[in-house]
């Protein structure tokens, strides 16, 4: 599908409208199409790998490895499906007090950024990165997180978030001596077949103990063999309350859904949090989510979009993304329930 210019049935030599003008709209159909683009793999060869954790066991140095991509890989997919004038982002920065840190107890304060990014003719969406102002790359680094994260609510790079982290051996210095490779279905070829993340499958891993003797080669088949465990392991099925979880995803939209799962369980995937209370408690909520959700757009249809936004900035909000959790939805129902013409 070629998706230039705005929309999927332009020309390629076709101009988008000027920005923010609200004729750019898309159909139904457009907007699946768009969703689907968006949420593809990258092609393997901009995703990386970064030592996340360490360990040293007997002195076999080992660190965990997290996949990720540089925000040029982002940028370069949105200007591809939207051109450069198709999507906008905007940021500020906050800074929290000093604290100590570190085992010299230094004072230092923290930089939050926040990122609206905006795909015009889809919506916006908004997310927070963070990052030690002792770094020289905080700033730097709280913006491409927070992009990420805000790219990620449109379906732009989430799939990483799926792919397990793995361990693998270190050299004095920390860095890999090994790179994994990824799994099938994140690639743009096995997701085109249909492949696709276990849902149950548990992102974090534990260290696994290193070879203390043997030749290079036996160390090499170990590693080998870790490495096809971690991506092939079979997993236990998930539990009745967490499969119900999972399917709340669609139905109440990624905001509301990691929101309630961050707060909560403090996981990103249902199936980490292990507690059998606390999944419920999770699922609660996301239902109860659900319900205010249906009795939002059914208020949406009766007042309109001038009170739909009046009522977000009484509640300083910019935009629905950013409601994460039932009890703002419940604010911003009750809100717009009392700005309703006749009562709802």
């Amino acid at each position: 599908m070629t998706v230039a210019n705005g929309h999927a049935n332009r020309a390629a030599t076709s101009t988008l409208p000027p920005i923010g003008r609200a004729s750019l709209q898309y159909s139904d159909e457009e907007i699946r199409k768009l969703a689907a683009e968006l949420e593809k793999p990258f092609d393997p060869h901009v995703v990386e790998w970064r030592v996340a954790n360490t360990s040293n066991n007997n002195g076999n140095l080992r660190g965990q490895l997290v996949a990720y991509a540089d925000s040029r890989a982002y940028q370069d997919r949105l200007n591809i499906l939207f051109t450069p004038a198709g999507w906008t982002r905007r940021y500020d920065r906050q800074f929290s007090g000093q604290v100590e840190r570190g085992r010299d107890q230094k004072m230092v304060a923290k930089v939050f950024v926040t990122c609206e990014l905006t795909i015009h003719g889809l919506g916006s969406n908004s997310s927070t990165g963070e990052a030690w102002c002792d770094d020289d790359n905080g700033g730097t680094t709280a913006e491409a997180q927070a992009f990420k994260r805000a790219a990620s609510c449109f379906g732009l790079g989430r799939y990483l978030y799926d792919v397990e982290e793995v361990w693998v051996d270190l050299d004095e210095r920390k860095r890999p001596l090994s790179t994994p490779s990824l799994p099938q279905w994140a690639t743009p070829g096995g997701w085109a077949k249909g492949l696709r993340p276990q849902p149950s499958a548990n992102k974090e891993s534990s260290p696994p103990a290193g070879p203390r003797n043997g030749s290079k080669r036996q160390q090499r088949n170990s590693n080998q063999d870790r490495s096809r465990q971690s991506y092939g392991k079979a997993t236990n099925p998930p539990s009745e309350t967490v499969a119900k979880i999972e399917q709340m995803h669609t139905r109440i939209g990624s905001p509301l859904y990691r929101g309630i799962l961050k707060r909560i369980a403090k996981v990103w995937n249902p199936a980490d949090i292990g507690d059998e209370e606390m999944e419920r408690k999770a699922l609660a909520e996301m239902e109860e989510a659900e319900r205010l959700r249906q009795r939002f757009e059914a208020l949406l249809q009766q007042v309109g979009e001038e009170i739909f936004h009046s009522a977000l900035r009484m509640l300083q909000l910019r935009s629905f993304h950013q409601i994460d959790s039932a009890e703002v939805l419940a604010k911003l129902v009750r809100e717009m329930e009392s700005r309703a013409p006749e009562p709802f």
